[in-house]
């Protein structure tokens, strides 16, 4: 790992920011400005394609969605608020991090994951430490994101594979109204898990073959 890699901190991020939100705040304006930063931030993979598209926001709206709306099957051993949460949550750290992909060589997996466990450290106890929690804490935001990264439970089987598939949607999509091959991303499909999501994705990538 070279030295720009290893120096990389949250701080290194918001000392370029015009306007870097207020720290150790006991209201929790400050971490809602930052959000902001996942509306505005794009998905990298499409990029390479010349589709400027959705941020990713956008995706983990459409993911926690997705969740609500889990089959009889799983919803019956999931705790589906817990997914939805995890869902809005997973890609937090992309605020101060950006979204990495896999052919960013540069970045080791190892350091994609310091850096996003850096920023979720300082969200969840600088910016929100001092917050009084609601229904969810800065604690409870990091345990989530916790969960979902270590990925041993069902409900974080659950969201990765519903990120893999909310992946494949978008690129239909996006084929559809690009008139652009994105043939690179069909693997992510034979990545999902859950029999009940790899009925999801077959029925996309069927879609696929008809409008070829």
């Amino acid at each position: 790992m070279g030295s720009d890699n290893s120096s990389w901190t949250p701080q290194s991020v918001l000392s370029t920011l015009p306007h870097p939100p207020e720290e150790n705040s006991t209201s929790p304006v400050p971490f809602f400005h930052l959000v902001e930063r996942l509306k505005t931030t794009k998905r990298e993979g499409w990029r390479r394609f010349g589709i400027n598209g959705e941020s990713i926001s956008d995706h983990m709206y459409r993911m926690s969605i997705m969740t609500m709306l889990a089959p009889p099957s799983l919803s019956a051993k999931l705790d589906i608020p817990r997914c939805t949460k995890m869902a809005l949550i997973h890609d937090m750290a992309e605020a101060l991090v950006g979204d990495i992909t896999p052919v960013d060589y540069h970045i080791t997996k190892a350091e994609k994951a310091r850096r996003e466990a850096s920023v979720m450290e300082y969200i969840t106890t600088t910016l929100l430490g001092k917050v009084p929690g609601g229904t969810l804490s800065g604690q409870d935001i990091k345990s989530v994101f916790e969960e979902y990264e270590e990925d041993q439970t069902l409900e974080a089987h659950f969201v990765h594979d519903i990120d893999k598939m909310e992946l494949l949607l978008q690129m239909v999509e996006y084929e559809r109204s690009n008139e652009v091959d994105l043939t690179e991303f069909t693997h992510v499909a034979s990545r999902i898990r859950l029999p009940e999501i790899q009925a999801w994705a077959a029925e996309v990538i069927q879609e696929r073959r008809k409008q070829e």
